[in-house]
């Protein structure tokens, strides 16, 4: 997650390891695997009439540890095993994920499917991961298919898709007397003043001392804009792009205003007293009795609010507050996404497959964990009602001549976005500290931003 980590990790795998573990892809979109063997692509595989004699042994590694204790994880195993019980699933969970599996690829052993870091730049997917099959044979049927495509080919599938938004308590906004769900960042603000003044919650938690929740901020930066391509398009292109009114010409929206109500929130007393003091795992608790009114975080935590007390009835997800031209605008797009060990053999490549796939299309986990459902048939939970009529826009990727601009700029400034907390952080501390505007971190960040910008965007 540090600056250049695809570089180090780059030189750390070295091309002996690889010489003799990729796969070649033929006309049919088959991969030819090893001794010449050729494996069928992921949308060739039917669950359960394909291979059910296979019998193989496939390691999981998941940034899902709230699930392993409560057997959920398992039960997925169970059910995914009365169709497939020679082969044998085991799950590992990690909880500095990003991190640790980050620097775990650097060694080819290490297991068979995991959630691929978003620190691994579009271009390198493939030194790590097989290639499941041609983007153009999954898209139509998959949202958010190209989440983790390069060059036409997929590595990666949706493990869930999320609707970034804000969780609520829907009591707590009765009692303060919010009777429309704000859709400015004025408005919010606004909202969270009268559950101050009207009730004991806390308005808005920021998670702070979890380090992780504080990327949920930059998940918001595309819809902020209306734009699809901002994000990894325009963006790494883009001068300034953290002032206010940018691209939107309209304070109220575009990445200052996301940051901006983070700011406002800390400075006017409406987040816990100390950051520095947060727990995320009673945070769950405190939201479903009420304790805490408002967290940013992806459509993804609303289930596990709703599971933390008897109140499940009472947590709500709303969109975040982000109006372009009067039109409000949610970002979604795709949680971590599963990928397959290049260096894995042809039956782990085919076992670790089928189980992706039955997850991904007919276990129902987006759906029961309060995602958008893999398969755009599919519908979606009650848990995002409120995002009926809103425009979604998910961050297109990049053209293939421009899909490392993204990674290069960010890296290259020091802003990773949506993997890094420490510019998160530093929002929240000056606004408590006072040693710094928001208006001095930004011409900070532009700064970087447009040097990098200057180094890596074409001229």
């Amino acid at each position: 997650m540090k600056k250049a980590i695809a570089l180090t990790l780059a030189a750390a795998m070295s091309a002996s390891l690889l010489a003799g573990c990729g796969s070649s892809q033929n006309s049919s979109g088959s991969q030819t695997g090893e001794s010449g063997s050729t494996l069928p692509a992921y949308n060739e595989l039917t669950v359960g009439e394909d291979y059910t004699d296979l019998k193989a042994e496939i390691k999981v590694i998941t940034n899902r540890t709230d699930l392993e204790g409560d057997g959920t994880l398992a039960g997925y195993v169970a059910a995914f095993q009365e169709m497939y019980p020679n082969i044998t699933i085991t799950n590992e969970t990690i909880t500095d994920y990003a991190n640790d599996m980050t620097t775990r690829l650097t060694n080819p052993d290490w297991g068979d499917v995991c959630m691929i870091p978003t620190t691994i730049p579009l271009p390198e997917l493939s030194d790590y991961f097989y290639p499941l099959c041609d983007l153009s044979a999954i898209e139509d049927e998959y949202n958010f298919a190209d989440n983790r495509a390069y060059d036409g080919k997929v590595y990666g599938i949706p493990s869930i898709c999320n609707a970034q938004g804000v969780v609520y308590n829907k009591a707590v906004f009765e009692e303060a007397g919010i009777t429309e769900l704000p859709t400015t960042p004025t408005k919010f603000l606004d909202a969270l003043q009268k559950i101050k003044d009207n009730t004991d919650a806390i308005p808005l938690y920021t998670n702070y001392a979890a380090g992780w929740t504080m990327t949920a901020w930059d998940a918001y930066i595309g819809g902020s804009t209306g734009d699809s391509n901002w994000m990894n398009v325009t963006m790494p292109q883009t001068h300034d792009p953290f002032a206010p009114g940018v691209p939107t010409g309209d304070s109220e929206s575009g990445p200052y205003a996301v940051y901006n109500v983070l700011y406002q929130a800390v400075k006017r007393g409406l987040t816990e007293d100390d950051p520095t003091t947060t727990d995320w795992e009673g945070s769950k608790t405190m939201m479903n009795n009420g304790q805490i009114a408002t967290m940013v975080l992806g459509s993804w935590a609303v289930v596990q609010m709703q599971q933390a007390g008897p109140n499940a009835d009472d947590i709500g997800y709303m969109p975040f507050p982000i109006s372009v031209d009067g039109v409000q605008y949610a970002s979604a797009g795709s949680d971590y996404c599963y990928g397959v060990n290049i260096n894995s053999s042809d039956d782990e490549k085919i076992a670790s497959m089928l189980y992706i796939k039955w997850l991904s299309e007919s276990s129902n986990f987006s759906y029961d964990q309060g995602g958008i459902p893999v398969l755009k048939s599919q519908e979606y939970p009650e848990t995002l009602a409120a995002f009926d009529g809103i425009e979604l826009v998910a961050d297109a990727p990049a053209p293939t001549d421009l899909a490392d601009l993204a990674a290069n700029v960010q890296q290259d400034a020091e802003l990773t976005l949506n993997a890094d907390e420490t510019h998160g952080k530093r929002v929240v501390e000056a606004a408590i500290n006072g040693d710094e505007t928001l208006d001095d971190i930004v011409a900070d960040w532009n700064a970087a931003w447009n040097d990098a910008v200057d180094r890596n965007a074409p001229q």
